[in-house]
């Protein structure tokens, strides 16, 4: 069983950036980020494969960025622009299934490995 080290969040104010990382601890296909804020349910905010093709959630689209290391096994997600709205427990996730480029998955049922999340808090 693959395990998901997360790190990089943390406290921001709106507008800003921060870089969240997740390193596998070996050979993963797809990697992606969940987030979870109080009383709603996880979202999907990004995914990559192995073959560098990634998605994104919509309320993401143009502010974060996802990107892979492969030679660490690593995956990192870029935020810009941070709202109050993003503040969440954000989850790296993490299945071994090449999906295709067309429907790279972000619904939690796809990914079957989780981190223990990392939480991120954006002040207005």
């Amino acid at each position: 069983q693959v395990q998901l080290v997360e790190s990089g969040g943390g406290s921001v104010q709106s507008g800003g950036s921060l870089r969240l990382s997740c390193a596998a601890s070996g050979f993963i296909y797809t990697m992606g980020w969940f987030r979870q804020a109080p009383g709603r349910e996880r979202e999907g905010v990004a995914a990559i494969g192995r073959d560098g093709v990634s998605g994104y959630g919509d309320s993401v689209k143009g502010r974060f960025t996802i990107a892979s290391d492969h030679a660490k096994n690593t995956i990192y997600l870029q935020m810009n622009s941070l709202e109050p709205e993003d503040t969440a427990v954000y989850y790296c996730v993490a299945q071994n299934t090449k999906f295709s480029p067309a429907s790279l998955p972000l619904t939690p049922t796809s990914y079957s490995t989780w981190g223990q999340g990392t939480p991120v808090t954006v002040s207005s």
